[in-house]
């Protein structure tokens, strides 16, 4: 999940945005700009498309899906571009404000709705509303693709939530390696015994100083007890729920308890994806692309995936991440940009080049597919799909992502103070609905 990445301040982009407001970078609507044409996976026109994609993104992926479009599209090959991922949202700012944009790009999907609001990017709703791929995209992906009703883009790639479990330490702590716990009381009564292991073993790891990495991965947690995080617009209540204090209750007692490595207080997120393929770590919350990486760093272990558990037994959330692939205002290639859109869509791309290459597939209705059933960890983590989301605001970066923002204080006073819970949910309320009210 790439929103452990310590992105770029939203600040310095809306002043962009605002300026290109200011010079009169006003585009007809879409169907003016360029006359809307049946889609195909196939070119609109000829000649080269241009096209960004931040780095730090998955980049493999992106590299895959361009080269297939270009194989079979040789007369309008995309020319892609990578964009350090934190210059990514203030390049787009300009860009659209000088008129210097790519055909089409690559976009964090978790800032959709602030470009959306600002009317930076080309609504396509009339172009794309009636194809049935939509019926079954990511819905987190089509969550933040949609702004009041219309949209403006389709998913790229996608990043999942999931609980990884080592095996090998669940059967020398005497637990059926078969049955990851579907609840948070199993989990900590799981995450006791494997520690009990000594030996530097400890049974979960919550990174300490990464804001990021805890909306993907104890974001999950509360969403799963019935919970609500951010406050999307001014005027909502942020941290709705019982699950906000149950959840807060239980990441403290696992620290206290010693279930969590000393070592994950400092976690920034520079290290976070290497720590369960360690193989000190009986369970985390981690992401699809630790797959490969954990079998890189330790083939020799033995590992599951399962969905990350709520209060109640067998409830499940996941925090879906990822790209979004989206039009910016001032392309000239409207119509050949929602072609690649609908290219990526298609059965053909979503198993042949997603799957095949063990990737998920964007459309829930293509997981059953020959790749994943010989590489079933896919598809145990290709489940996560069906009861993600996303975060919809357009101050995320303020209310949650921030190294200084009210969500990580609120999930480091949880962890190593004693601080009243009931205070600590009320001070961070307090903070995130004056950053809403400022949007």
């Amino acid at each position: 999940m790439r929103t452990r990445s310590r992105w770029a301040v939203r600040a310095a982009a809306t002043a962009l945005l605002v300026a290109a407001a200011a010079c009169g970078q006003e585009e007809p609507p879409p169907s003016a700009a360029a006359p809307a044409q049946a889609a195909t996976t196939t070119c609109a026109s000829k000649g080269a498309l241009t096209m960004w994609e931040r780095s730090g993104g998955n980049k493999q992926m992106v590299d895959m899906l361009v080269e297939a479009w270009n194989t079979k599209n040789p007369d309008c090959k995309i020319n892609l571009t990578y964009i350090p991922h934190t210059e990514m949202v203030g390049k787009i700012a300009q860009g659209v404000a000088s008129g210097d944009v790519p055909d089409l790009l690559g976009m964090d999907l978790i800032y959709a709705p602030q470009f959306e609001k600002e009317q930076q990017l080309v609504d396509i709703t009339d172009q794309i509303k009636d194809w049935p791929e939509l019926k079954t995209a990511s819905k987190g992906h089509m969550t933040v693709a949609t702004y009041q009703d219309r949209l403006f883009g389709v998913p790229l790639y996608a990043d999942v939530s999931a609980l990884f479990y080592n095996k090998d330490l669940f059967t020398k702590a005497g637990l059926d390696p078969d049955k990851p716990p579907t609840s948070l009381a199993e989990l900590r009564s799981y995450a006791d015994k494997i520690t009990a292991l000594g030996g530097g073993v400890k049974g979960y790891y919550l990174p300490g100083n990464c804001a990021g990495c805890n909306i993907f991965t104890v974001g999950p947690l509360m969403w799963a007890s019935g919970a609500t995080i951010e406050a999307a617009n001014p005027g909502d209540e942020p941290l709705v729920g019982d699950g906000v204090k149950q959840v807060l209750q239980f990441t403290r007692d696992m620290v206290k308890a010693g279930n969590v490595p000393e070592g994950s207080r400092t976690e920034n997120g520079e290290t976070f994806h290497l720590q369960f393929g360690s193989g000190k770590v009986g369970m985390m919350g981690t992401g699809n692309f630790n797959i490969t990486l954990a079998r890189q760093q330790n083939p020799g272990m033995n590992f599951g995936i399962a969905l990350l558990p709520g209060t109640a037994p067998n409830s499940s959330a996941s925090f879906i991440g990822g790209d979004l692939v989206v039009v910016p205002k001032g392309s000239k290639r409207v119509n050949d940009a929602v072609n690649v859109m609908k290219f990526l869509l298609s059965d053909e791309v979503q198993v042949e080049v997603y799957a095949k290459a063990l990737n998920l597939t964007t459309r829930t209705d293509m997981v059953d597919n020959q790749y994943f059933k010989a590489e079933p960890l896919v598809g145990d983590v290709a489940k996560a799909l069906a009861v993600g989301r996303t975060p919809y605001t357009v101050t995320f970066f303020e209310q949650i992502n921030s190294p200084q923002g009210p969500w990580l204080k609120m999930l480091q006073r949880a962890y190593y103070s004693d601080d009243d819970l009931d205070t600590v949910i009320a001070d961070t309320k307090k903070e995130m609905k004056a950053i809403a009210g400022r949007s």
